[in-house]
């Protein structure tokens, strides 16, 4: 490759059992390839070539992706056949995983030492670029003591430290259910039964009167229409008809019956009148 002016060229050499042409290097123009072609064709360059030293260029173009000073992430506790484990992560603030931290109750100092050596070589590949999936796939089922059962509502056993901490990783951020043994149940919201649901009195939108409430009443003489509802008012008449039936009730108390025709007679005065035929009782 060779730079001339502001144009980047590149030799390209044709293999002759491929071709019908002589094998001399041809001269491309890397403003004339697409982005796939030319990232093809440095891909087969750094594949083909025995020094490294291109490669190492490569790598240095990658920069560290720092994460914010304050920054999210949770805290599980777990117990590994009844070793204490604590895991901590970092996360950016898209959500994606930066760093981890790992902390054991009643460990070495030893085992506090590389624990805290491994946690921060993962954190330093996930700051660098390294797809989370690498590490998943890697370590998890990898198999040493301490292993056995584990008090975790999802994970209920597993093979070795690094195991648990990447299924629990995997489960979390990369939604693996694959390398869990129980699922989280879903949480099932707005079934009417809350206290919000409950909509107190008095207000425009209280619920609808029930259907035993509702009464209808004819056309009285103020003009109501008929068919209009109205709520029932315990001890007060609702028509005029309701009105005379009970100031009637309340006449006929201790009225006798008339003497005429049988009906029960109602007080005039200080007389009993018969509203079937007209007698009066009671009158000298």
């Amino acid at each position: 490759m060779r730079k001339t002016g502001t144009r980047f060229l590149i030799l390209v050499t044709v293999n002759p059992a491929t071709s019908n042409q002589d094998p001399e290097p041809h001269i491309v123009d890397l403003g004339k390839l697409t982005i796939d072609e030319l990232l093809e064709e440095v891909q087969k360059r750094v594949q083909s070539s025995p020094d490294t030293k291109l490669k190492r260029k490569l790598a240095s173009i990658v920069e560290r992706r720092s994460l914010p000073a304050k920054r999210r992430g949770f805290t599980q506790k777990a117990k590994i056949n009844g070793q204490a484990i604590f895991l901590r992560t970092g996360e950016y603030s898209d959500g994606t995983l930066g760093e981890i931290f790992i902390d054991m109750a009643k460990e070495g100092a030893t085992m506090r030492s590389m624990l805290n050596c491994f946690a921060i070589a993962i954190s330093i590949g996930l700051q660098y670029g390294v797809p989370l999936e690498e590490f998943v796939d890697k370590f998890a089922f990898t198999r040493f003591e301490p292993a056995g059962f584990v008090e975790h509502p999802n994970i209920k056993s597993t093979t070795s430290i690094v195991d648990f901490i990447f299924r629990v990783l995997g489960y979390e951020y990369l939604g693996r259910t694959d390398l869990v043994h129980v699922l989280d149940k879903p949480e099932v919201l707005n079934t009417g039964t809350d206290d919000w649901d409950d909509v107190p009195s008095g207000l425009e939108y209280a619920k609808a009167p029930e259907l035993s409430s509702v009464r209808i009443l004819n056309k009285s003489a103020g003009g109501t229409q008929a068919g209009k509802t109205k709520h029932t008012n315990t001890g007060k008449p609702e028509s005029g008809l309701d009105a005379i039936n009970a100031a009637a009730k309340s006449m006929q108390g201790d009225a006798p019956a008339c003497n005429v025709c049988g009906h029960i007679t109602v007080r005039s005065g200080t007389c009993y009148k018969c509203l079937n035929c007209g007698n009066s009782l009671g009158c000298s």
